[in-house]
């Protein structure tokens, strides 16, 4: 069955995904509602997903919503379930998935560190030009300005008389 993804959002009171989409057969537009079962304020967002976007049952539907979506709708469920207001929630989401260009990576774990460079991967994918896009332009110069004077190096120096 074909079908394209239109809205995706989220229930609360029973919790739920709720996705609404076109089937391209018949040209209508459908709501399916994916119940919640099993989660709870300590459940983790990224496994809860995974779990839902692998189920037979809505792994058709499901095709075209990105995980790192359906990752935000479970944490607005768990801040939901936190007693948080939806602002509070918004704002830890908006924390966790932005990267601090300050923050040494180095010292992050391995979980952490793959869920930076998710998101970087993420960024980079929406701001890359592609060579379809009307706005692309195939070889670009650009000069810089140069504001001081440039201080050389003593490898960039020496003459090729030494080799």
């Amino acid at each position: 069955m074909m079908c394209t993804a239109k809205k995706c959002g989220i229930r609360f009171q029973p919790p739920a995904i709720i996705l609404i989409y076109e089937n391209e057969m018949k040209g209508k537009s459908r709501q399916r509602i994916m119940p919640v079962r099993n989660f709870s304020k300590f459940s983790d967002c990224n496994r809860a997903a995974e779990q839902l976007k692998n189920n037979p049952r809505h792994k058709n539907y499901l095709e075209q919503v990105s995980l790192r979506q359906l990752e935000k709708l479970f944490s607005f469920l768990r801040g939901y379930l936190w007693g948080q207001s939806l602002a509070e929630t918004m704002e830890q989401i908006q924390r966790e998935t932005t990267i601090d260009p300050e923050e040494d990576l180095n010292k992050l774990d391995d979980k952490e560190l793959a869920k930076r460079k998710s998101i970087m991967d993420e960024l980079f994918e929406k701001n890359q030009k592609k060579k379809d896009d009307p706005n692309f332009i195939y070889d670009i110069e650009v000069e810089f300005p140069q504001d001081e004077q440039l201080q050389s190096c003593g490898w960039d120096t020496e003459s090729a008389d030494e080799f």
